[in-house]
């Protein structure tokens, strides 16, 4: 599944220090050789004054105590003592690169109160909020994340384009923030479906609507957007696709079941080996991935809701097929959802099937309306453009 890994994609629009918790995961996952990632390390240590770390990952690597001098000229360059340190701005920066995020934050706080230069302070902004997600610090993490987002829209930029970068740059930190932090699913859809970071996703950063197609799926309370989604993923679909748009793109558009049926299995591949969407937790014996149990769930219900809306008489084995189930585990989900919804349906436990008993929408009834309301629209705007240019004509005669 590394074909699918958005970790290169991203690591462009993240600090250095972000990158790191991205390359642990990736380890953890074994989705790509334990040297690449011990190699990508190091280089991206080589940008940082984190030395211990970067010699151990260098030991682990090589097999060797023998530290190679780029690592040593690290270490010599960057004995800064009190007396050196010329700003405080400086020697935040300087705790921020040697991994001690907790005194950089507090003195990236202090030095913003005291700066009156607008750059300066938005670059310690930026380093706000990076040591407070690297601490895992969400509330707070969340309130830097919403000021900065106040002075990217706000701010005079010396061109459109750099405003649009700053815009990419604040979504791609976020997803940390609103995949950790409790309302973050809503936070993201909120973000993401502003009209002007919305193009900013279609002009410059088309991978981030996995993060956001993710969060509609999941959250109930938001399904309003999913007409919204669906069309942006069909704009989108030449330049980004995933297993994720593509399970939506198969159901809401060609309504293929099947399709729909091999991408939800992909799906859950990708959702395991993504470092935002596949976080482990550890219940007692047993290690669960909550967002893939959630965004599963409610996958299999868009299946359900749809293949519903399409048929009168539903076979329970091949719904349960096309749910990626057992046909006792889709039986029982089928029959707890009629059972706590508030679906008018029946089940005939001798055939094996699954009846529904309210007015359906017909697909193909919908697609000849559909066509009836095209060819009307066609012949009006043939007559708003043919009587006015006869018109003419006869004007000029």
């Amino acid at each position: 599944m590394a074909e699918h890994d958005l970790t290169a994609r991203m690591a462009g629009h993240l600090d250095c220090h972000l990158v790191l918790p991205l390359l642990e995961f990736l380890q953890e996952r074994h989705l790509y050789p334990e040297e690449e990632i011990l190699e990508a390390k190091i280089r991206l240590l080589r940008g940082t004054n984190m030395v211990d770390y970067a010699m151990d990952i260098h030991k682990s690597r090589y097999g060797t105590d023998d530290v190679p001098e780029a690592i040593d000229n690290i270490h010599q360059n960057q004995q800064i003592g009190p007396d050196q340190i010329e700003t405080l701005y400086q020697y935040a920066k300087f705790q921020f690169d040697c991994g001690n995020y907790s005194f950089a934050a507090q003195y990236l706080h202090q030095y913003r109160a005291l700066c009156t230069n607008i750059e300066r302070s938005l670059s310690a902004l930026w380093g706000k909020l990076a040591a407070e997600i690297l601490m895992q610090n969400w509330d707070v993490a969340l309130e830097e994340l919403n000021r900065l987002k106040e002075i990217i829209d706000s701010k005079n930029f010396s061109s459109p384009l750099n405003q649009l970068q700053n815009r990419i740059w604040l979504m791609h930190w976020s997803i940390f923030i609103f995949y950790n932090h409790e309302n973050g699913r809503n936070g993201i859809i909120d973000l993401f479906f502003q009209e002007r970071y919305l193009n900013a996703i279609q002009t410059n950063a088309p991978h981030l609507l996995r993060y956001l197609a993710t969060a509609v799926v999941v959250n109930k309370r938001r399904r309003n957007m999913l007409k919204e989604l669906i069309k942006v993923i069909q704009q989108e679909q030449h330049s980004y696709k995933d297993p994720i748009t593509e399970f939506l793109e198969c159901l809401f558009v060609n309504y293929d079941f099947d399709g729909a049926q091999q991408k939800l299995i992909e799906c859950e591949e990708v959702i395991l080996n993504d470092p935002f969407l596949g976080k482990r937790i550890e219940e007692g014996n047993s290690i669960t991935v909550p967002l893939r149990d959630e965004f599963l769930e409610n996958a299999r219900l868009f299946i359900f809701e749809t293949y519903c809306r399409i048929h009168r008489s539903i076979d329970i084995g091949m719904l349960s097929q096309k749910l990626n189930m057992r046909y006792d585990e889709g039986e029982l989900w089928i029959m707890n959802l009629v059972r706590n919804s508030k679906l008018d349906a029946k089940i005939d436990s001798v055939s094996g099937t699954l009846i529904m008993t309210t007015n359906h929408v017909n697909i193909h009834e919908q697609f000849i309306e559909s066509l009836k309301n095209l060819n009307m629209r066609t012949s009006m705007l043939a007559k708003n453009i043919v009587e006015p240019a006869q018109a003419m004509q006869q004007a000029t005669r």
